[in-house]
């Protein structure tokens, strides 16, 4: 699966771990949903770039 995580909203850095992860907050069902999805695509992805949003509305 082909994701931008670095360019998402969701995408959290912990502090404790030192490390990033997705903050979305899913269920198991979600969870496989998303793994069993044959699109390249998350569909819980949002962009965090807040110009990318605005051209949209434009």
């Amino acid at each position: 699966m082909q994701t931008r995580c670095d360019e998402c909203t969701y995408y959290e850095y912990d502090e404790d771990d030192e490390t990033y992860y997705c903050g979305v907050n899913m269920d198991e069902d979600d969870y496989a949903r998303l793994m069993g999805n044959s699109k390249s695509e998350c569909p819980f992805y949002r962009n965090n770039n807040e110009y990318e949003v605005v051209k949209h509305q434009m």
